[in-house]
């Protein structure tokens, strides 16, 4: 069970968490969780070539030493890296110590001040750890979830969430894995022709939100 539009009320609860962005404009953030990996981070970098656009990619740490030449061209491209730990933990399941641990050996190949937690689940307590520990630390939830992740969607209903509930500011969550590969494939591109048309750009976050 998961929700395409993250509820208002949420947002509340948790406004030390980033869930969108300057709406003033129209201007969307799309941002790719899990890679960096072969195949899938190449055909999202090439997609966001053609359209001149800028993201964000929250990687997981192991995927980033493991796939360093792919690392290295998603940073040369000017996209915004972000850490997703190091073996893609669940707040809610791990105990802080580990939690706050894994963020920081990730952190050791990234070096970024941007932060999405696995599974969009962390404690309150693992927050207050990791913003000790990083002042700085933007940890960025989002508007639109895709749903890309789920083998059960097709990719058509997969777009139709993404182009429904898109707006100005948008923070909108694909993923570059295998898992997710059959409906980004399909949704990506045709996302960003529809968004180009409706004249929105493509940008990067930020680590001074």
């Amino acid at each position: 069970m998961y929700l395409v539009k993250t509820p208002w009320l949420l947002k509340k609860i948790y406004p030390q968490l980033i869930w969108d962005n300057d709406k003033r404009n129209r201007t969307i953030y799309l941002t790719f969780d899990d890679g960096p990996i072969p195949i899938v981070t190449p055909f999202v970098l090439n997609i966001l070539e053609q359209y001149k656009a800028k993201a964000t990619f929250f990687c997981i740490g192991d995927n980033a030493n493991k796939h360093t030449d792919i690392f290295e061209k998603v940073k040369a491209a000017g996209h915004a890296i972000g850490n997703h730990t190091f073996n893609h933990l669940k707040g809610w399941d791990t105990k802080d110590e580990v939690y706050v641990s894994n963020f920081l050996k990730a952190d050791e190949l990234l070096h970024t001040q941007l932060f999405r937690p696995p599974y969009g689940r962390i404690k309150r307590s693992q927050i207050k750890l990791l913003k000790k520990r990083s002042p700085n630390l933007q940890i960025i939830m989002w508007d639109v979830l895709s749903g890309d992740f789920d083998v059960n969607l097709s990719p058509a209903k997969c777009l139709q969430n993404v182009l429904k509930h898109t707006r100005p500011g948008s923070i909108i969550v694909f993923h570059d894995s295998l898992k997710a590969f059959d409906r980004l494939e399909y949704v990506l591109p045709r996302a960003m022709e529809v968004w180009s048309k409706e004249g929105y750009t493509f940008s990067r976050l930020n680590q001074d939100l």
